[in-house]
C-alpha cells in the first residue's frame, strides 16, 4: 500500500501530522495499535485535568458558605465512581470526534503494532505501508522505580490512576515524584480529601524544574495549606506490604522515616518509547536515553526521509510541542521552509491549584545567561476578579526582562494561569518590550490586567501595584 506519508503512532504528534498533511491534499496512513490520541487523550491530558476540575468543583461546594449558600446538613461525600464515569465520557467524546475527523480527512488508519523495516517502509502485523516519508511517533510511557512492582491497585503510575476500577478514593496516598505529573495528583488527591503525602528527590519539593522559584514555591505553600504533607531531598526505599496497604520508607537530610499509606503514585516522569520499533534496522539513530536523534529544522532522523517528532524525541513532553513539530515535519516533506520550535519559549501549564503556568527564562537563568536582569511581580491580592473567584491569595505575576530590552520570560501562579499565559506566551516570543504589552488596555475586572499593570511597573511608574 503506497502513500504521501506513513505515520507511525497515533498520538498528538501522530494524528496531527495526519490531520496537517491530509488538509495539505497529502495521501496519510496512520498506523496506531491502540486507539488514536494516544497518551494524552486516553491516559494523560484529558483525563487527569478532568479529575482536577471535579476537585475544584468538590472544593468550591466546600466553600459554598463563603458566597453566601447553605447546604444541606451532613458532609459532602465523593462519588468516585461518578467521577470516572464522566471522566471516561470526556475521552470517549473525544475520541469519537478525533476518529471523525480523521475520516473526513480521508486518512487511512492501520490498526495493529507498526514497525520500520529496513527499507524504509512500515510494517504492520505482515502487512507493508510504503510512503515517500515516514513520521516517527511512538511516545512515550511512565518511568519506573526500582524495586517497586506495579500491580495497578496499590502501586501505580498516572496511567493507572487516570483509567482507575477503584469505587472509592485511597484514603491514604504517597506520590513519589514532585514534578508537573506528581503535583497534579497530589492537587487532586489533597482537595478530594486524600491524606496526601508528596516525596521529592531534589531539594525543591514541589515543581523542582522548569517554573520560576517565586511560583513554584507559592504552589507548595497553598499544598501545605490545604493539607499535603511535602518532603523535599527525599530518598524512598523498598515498599513493605503490610496488612493495612504499604509502608513507605525514605531518608531526607534530617533523618529517615516511614508512612504507611494505600496506594504509592509514581510519578518521576516519563521516559521515550522507542523499543521494538525497528528503529536501529532502519538506520535511525537512538541516543543512550532512548530518544531518537533529529534535525530539529526539518525534524528528519539520521535515515533520510524518516521524521521523528512528540515524546520519543528529547524535546519537552508537551502535546502542543508534538503539534508543532508535526506541522514542521509535515512542511519539510512538502520542501518548504519550516521555522523551527523555539523549545526555550514553548509554553507550559500545570493544572494544579492553583495553576502555574509561564514561557521563557527564569530570573535564575536570565541572569545565569548573563543579561541585565530586570524583575517586576505583581501579587493577584489585589486584583478585583481574583478576589471576585475567589483565588486572590494564591496569585502572583512575575516578569523578567532584559534591562531596557525585551521580555525574557512571563511566569504566572494562580486562578487560571493557564488561559492568561498566552499574552505572555506571545510577548516573550515577539520579544516585546514591557512598554509594549503595558501599552495594551486590559479589561476591568479581569484577572489579564495584572499583567499589564507588571508591565506598566517596568516604566518606574504604576497604577495598583
Amino acid at each position: 500500500m503506497d502513500f504521501d506519508v506513513v505515520v507511525l503512532g497515533g498520538g498528538p504528534g501522530g494524528y496531527a501530522s495526519a490531520l496537517y498533511g491530509a488538509s495539505a491534499g497529502l495521501n496519510i496512513a496512520l498506523v496506531e495499535q491502540d486507539t488514536v490520541g494516544g497518551t494524552c487523550l486516553q491516559r494523560g491530558c484529558i483525563p487527569a485535568k478532568a479529575l482536577l476540575q471535579a476537585a475544584e468543583v468538590y472544593r468550591t461546594v466546600g466553600h459554598a458558605g463563603d458566597y453566601g449558600f447553605r447546604l444541606p446538613e451532613g458532609t459532602t461525600t465523593v462519588d468516585w465512581p461518578a467521577v470516572n464515569k464522566r471522566k471516561s465520557g470526556i475521552v470517549t467524546q473525544l475520541t469519537k470526534g478525533l476518529q471523525g475527523l480523521l475520516k473526513r480527512r480521508k486518512v487511512t488508519v492501520v490498526k495493529g503494532h507498526g514497525r520500520l523495516t529496513a527499507d524504509g517502509a512500515v510494517s504492520v502485523d505482515g502487512q507493508t505501508l510504503t510512503g515517500k516519508a515516514v513520521i516517527v511517533c511512538t511516545g512515550s510511557v511512565p518511568r519506573l522505580l526500582p524495586g517497586m512492582e506495579l500491580d495497578g491497585e496499590r502501586v501505580v503510575t498516572s496511567d493507572h490512576a487516570t483509567n482507575s476500577e477503584r469505587t472509592t478514593l485511597p484514603e491514604r496516598v504517597a506520590v513519589i515524584g514532585g514534578g508537573v505529573i506528581g503535583a497534579e495528583f497530589a492537587s487532586v488527591y489533597t482537595d478530594l480529601g486524600s491524606t496526601t503525602t508528596l516525596l521529592e528527590a531534589l531539594p525543591h519539593g514541589v515543581l523542582p524544574i522548569g517554573p520560576d522559584r517565586d511560583v513554584a514555591d507559592l504552589l507548595a505553600r497553598a499544598l501545605k495549606r490545604r493539607g499535603t504533607t511535602i518532603h523535599a531531598d527525599a530518598r524512598v526505599g523498598a515498599l513493605e506490604h503490610t496488612d493495612g496497604g504499604l509502608l513507605v520508607p525514605f531518608e531526607t537530610p534530617g533523618g529517615g522515616d516511614k508512612i504507611e499509606v494505600d496506594q504509592v503514585l509514581i510519578a518521576i516522569g516519563r521516559r521515550a518509547l522507542t523499543e521494538d520499533a525497528g528503529l536501529e534496522e532502519a538506520g535511525v539513530r537512538v541516543s543512550d536515553r532512548g530518544f531518537v536523534e533529529v534535525d530539529p529544522t526539518t525534524m528528519v532522523t539520521t535515515r533520510p526521509g524518516v521524521h521523528a517528532i512528540g515524546d520519543c524525541v528529547d524535546t519537552p513532553g508537551l502535546a502542543h510541542v508534538a503539534y508543532a513539530e508535526a506541522v514542521v515535519a509535515i512542511q519539510a516533506i512538502l520542501d518548504e521552509r519550516p521555522v523551527p520550535v523555539d523549545y526555550a519559549k514553548v509554553p507550559w501549564v500545570v493544572y494544579t491549584h492553583p495553576e502555574v503556568a509561564w514561557a521563557g527564562l527564569t530570573e535564575a537563568e536570565a541572569r545565569d545567561a548573563g543579561h541585565d536582569v530586570e524583575v517586576h511581580k505583581h501579587s493577584m491580592a489585589g486584583n478585583g476578579r481574583a478576589l471576585i473567584v475567589g483565588d486572590a491569595c494564591d496569585g502572583l505575576v512575575k516578569v523578567v526582562a532584559q534591562r531596557d530590552g525585551p521580555i525574557l520570560g512571563v511566569h504566572l501562579v494562580g486562578a487560571w494561569a493557564s488561559e492568561l499565559l498566552a499574552e505572555g506566551y506571545l510577548a516573550v516570543n515577539w520579544e516585546a518590550l514591557p512598554s509594549d504589552v503595558g501599552a495594551f488596555i486590559h479589561p476591568h475586572p479581569s484577572l489579564s490586567e495584572a499583567i499589564g499593570e507588571t508591565m506598566i511597573t517596568f516604566s518606574g511608574r504604576s497604577l495598583h501595584g
